[in-house]
This record gives C-alpha cells, sequence and structure tokens, in this order.
C-alpha cells in the first residue's frame, strides 16, 4: 500500500489559525487530497507528497526528470527533481534514517550528560522539525507517555522504533519488528 498522505487534524488547523468560516469554505477551491497548509494559510512544501503537490499545481509529471540520488530499496514511483525541496516522503525517510543510525550508535551504558543530551536533541527535534503536522503529532506522542528512554543502546533502538511505527500506523503502513532494530540499524541484514 502506498504511503497515505498526514493531513493536519481540525485540531491542528485551528491552531495554526485556519479554521475558515462558512462562507469562506464555500468560496474555497478544494485542495487534493494530501496538500497540507502551513500556519501562514499557504500550502506547506515541506509537509506535502510530490505527488500531492503536482495534483494542486496540476503539473504532469515529466517523463525523464533529474532525480535526487535515494538509498538503495528506497526508490519511489515519484522523484523529486534534484533542485527541489524534499517533500514530507523523502524528509520522513531521512529524519527516520539520522534518528535510528543515532540510536545504533549510542552509548550501552551512557552517562547523564548524554542521557540528558540525548532527551535535549529529541525535544528540539520534534519542535524544529520542518513539517509542522509531523512535528506536532510527534510532540503529543512523546507526550502521551512515549517519553525518550535513553538509558542505553537497547532501551533507546527500540524507542525509536515505535516511534516509527507509531507513524507507520498512522500512515497505513506496517510496522517493524522492534525485536530487530539492532540488525536492521548497527549489525546489518544477516
Amino acid at each position: 500500500m502506498p504511503a497515505q498522505p498526514l493531513d493536519a487534524t481540525p485540531e491542528q488547523l485551528a491552531r495554526a489559525g485556519q479554521k475558515q468560516d462558512e462562507d469562506n469554505k464555500a468560496k474555497a477551491k478544494p485542495l487534493p487530497k494530501g496538500v497540507v497548509l502551513g500556519p501562514d494559510g499557504k500550502p506547506c512544501r515541506t509537509c506535502t507528497s510530490l505527488s500531492s503537490w503536482r495534483a494542486m499545481t496540476k503539473q504532469k509529471q515529466p517523463d525523464t526528470v533529474a532525480t535526487t540520488t535515494p538509498l538503495a530499496g528506497h526508490t519511489s514511483a515519484l522523484q523529486s527533481p534534484a533542485d527541489c525541496p524534499p517533500d514530507v516522503e523523502q524528509l520522513g525517510r531521512s529524519s527516520w534514517t539520522l534518528l535510528h543510525s543515532i540510536t545504533a550508535n549510542y552509548p550501552e551504558r551512557p552517562t547523564v550528560t548524554q542521557q540528558t543530551e540525548t532527551k535535549q536533541f529529541i525535544s528540539l527535534f520534534g519542535k524544529m522539525y520542518p513539517c509542522w503536522v509531523c512535528a506536532d503529532d510527534f510532540r503529543a506522542w512523546m507526550k502521551e507517555g512515549n517519553e525518550p528512554r535513553v538509558s542505553n543502546r537497547e532501551e533507546f533502538g527500540r524507542w525509536a522504533c515505535e516511534a516509527h511505527n507509531a507513524v507507520n500506523v498512522k500512515l497505513g503502513k506496517d510496522s517493524f519488528d522492534c525485536n530487530k532494530w539492532e540488525e536492521r540499524w548497527r549489525t546489518g541484514c544477516s
């Protein structure tokens, strides 16, 4: 099943001041599924997939495009031209690669300082993430009893896997077996 676009919830739209009155709703041209408006009320390029962006701008997918180089095994039918900013899907894949790589290289016995700094990093990551809808969801998930577990590598790796699976479920994707997180991100597939 292809990734489902992440749409802003009504609560997120209200927080961003995007709740339209009934008159404006009647006049507003509906946006294609998956197009997310930013806090400024304009379509958010970072929160919208390339396919949804093209549908909104009515761009035809070119037969050949200059593409960014994807990770092996992570090709999609629709590649961003090299001079375009990453869409929500490319940004997500890259972010998860970074986070899982950090957990895989986290110390087995981190110092108190390393634990504190890691929690600060994850908190800031959730605040600064370019897609505001994704950032809101990540912070909300952490507040629901899913604070980063950073007392050791195994705990942190499982936490990152659970965080990733929470997003996968929301997007209609399969969950990853968190018992295999270290094999996937640290020791390599056998």
